[in-house]
């Protein structure tokens, strides 16, 4: 949630998603995340059993689990059963809706070891706490494992996959420990668990929600807030992360080594700090980020050395970067990106990057900008003159570098607002559209 910004600009992000679907021509808000609610579940989910065999004592749950010709489906009562078990054949285990599995606190309250492995319907809680062991509430080894409507708790490190390929986790909540987010473990981790599906979860207060070394993984319907990374992806392939909302997190999404990956309809908002972006790359290729939310984050979109190859395009469409202190930052100035059909509303700074590096080559076409002090004659829709950014500070810095000491002052920022008011004072380009979308101001309807 936005609930942690100055109440002054929370007031004003809280107004900017709510209220502005009204107003904002619908190619643009296509398939938009609500700007409230949540997907995730807060706990396991109260059902009627339907089979299985009913399990009233830890004993005999430890004896049914380890006979490898034993009920397929397992189903335990209300209750609290001591955990550190460990799965090794296919097996269903189901709670009634009040059952809890509680760790020794000494290692992981539950370790899957088998394909086929079905886990629904629990509270799951208490594990131990070394970092180098990943002692976790749930970790799964095998094929076709599926984690449902589970409560995680008190454990070091939540859901841990891997490897994992065709798993899936669904509808679970795992609320993270407290203190510094550096020293707790990942919500959700899979590693090597290509063709695996995370949906409809709630993950709040751990380290990241990571997708390592896997490929074609679908992310969707999730929210992750005040962790650190909403989701950190690593030569993940061809994986998809859509209508999430990743909120109030040092990092929304970070990409790394991966290609061919879509970012689809999420909200990304209230990443704060020095290093807080809310979409992040490096070294991407292929990337294509439609209809999504980036809104009142430090940086709402950073890109270092993305797309690498030119013939493998990075493509942002019809995405709303709203309230952000930069709207874009560059490391490295690589062809084959493109801006086509956003929004940029009311954001500090719209670009930023390495004052030393060539000029930006990035491609911007039709994208509306609140900035935008043109006209519309012909009524087209179109901006009759190009958009284009300038900053005379940026230009003094360059031919006197020692100036770099001034960045960031009040008398810096003059500069820039004499030389929009006056731009023969600028020359040097940063970002030009030259076909920026145009819309006139509403009109008011007569009382």
């Amino acid at each position: 949630m936005l609930t942690s910004l100055p109440p002054s600009r929370l007031g004003v992000a809280l107004a900017f998603l709510t209220a502005t679907a009204a107003i904002w021509p619908k190619d643009v808000l296509h398939d938009a995340p609500p700007a409230t609610g949540a997907r995730g579940v807060p706990g396991p989910q109260p059902r009627s059993s339907v089979g299985g065999r009913l399990v009233t004592s830890r004993s005999e749950l430890e004896q049914l689990i380890a006979d490898p010709q034993g009920p397929r489906e397992l189903v335990l009562r209300d209750g609290v059963y001591q955990g550190d078990l460990t799965i090794r054949r296919p097996l269903t285990l189901r709670g009634q809706g009040g059952a809890v599995i509680e760790g020794s606190g000494r290692g992981t309250v539950v370790d899957i070891v088998s394909d086929g492995v079905t886990l629904e319907n629990l509270t799951v809680r208490h594990s131990g706490r070394r970092r180098t062991d990943e002692d976790a509430a749930v970790r799964a080894k095998g094929e076709g494992v599926r984690l449902a409507d589970l409560a995680v708790r008190d454990s070091l490190f939540g859901i841990t996959l891997g490897p994992c390929p065709r798993c899936v986790v669904e509808r679970c909540s795992v609320i993270g420990l407290p203190g510094d987010s550096e020293l707790r473990g990942d919500g959700i981790k899979l590693w090597e668990s290509s063709d695996s599906i995370v949906r409809d979860n709630f993950v709040e207060g751990a380290r990241d929600v990571v997708v390592w070394y896997s490929r074609r993984v679908l992310l969707e319907h999730n929210t992750v807030r005040g962790s650190r990374y909403g989701t950190h992806f690593m030569y993940a392939h061809d994986s998809i992360v859509r209508s999430s909302r990743i909120e109030q997190n040092t990092v929304g999404i970070f990409v790394m080594y991966s290609s061919r990956l879509h970012v689809e309809n999420n909200v990304l908002a209230g990443a704060h700090g020095p290093a807080g972006m809310g979409i992040g790359f490096k070294e991407s290729d292929g990337v294509a980020l439609d209809g999504n939310w980036v809104v009142a984050n430090t940086t709402g979109v950073y890109l270092d050395r993305t797309p690498l190859s030119a013939s493998k395009p990075v493509v942002f469409s019809r995405n709303v970067l709203a309230l952000n202190d930069v709207a874009l930052g560059f490391l490295g100035a690589e062809a084959g990106l493109s801006f086509d059909a956003n929004e940029f509303r009311e954001n500090t700074s719209l670009v930023s990057f390495d004052p030393e590096g060539p000029a930006l080559s990035a491609r911007f076409v039709h994208n509306r900008w609140s900035e935008y002090a043109g006209y519309d004659l012909d009524g087209d829709g179109t901006g009759d003159v190009p958009f284009q950014v300038k900053q005379l500070s940026r230009e003094l810095v360059d031919s006197t570098p020692t100036l770099s000491l001034f960045q960031g002052t009040v008398a810096f920022g003059l500069l820039d607002t004499v030389a929009r008011a006056v731009p023969v004072l600028s020359s040097r380009v940063l970002l030009e559209d030259p076909s920026p979308a145009f819309s006139a101001p509403a009109k008011r309807r007569s009382p």
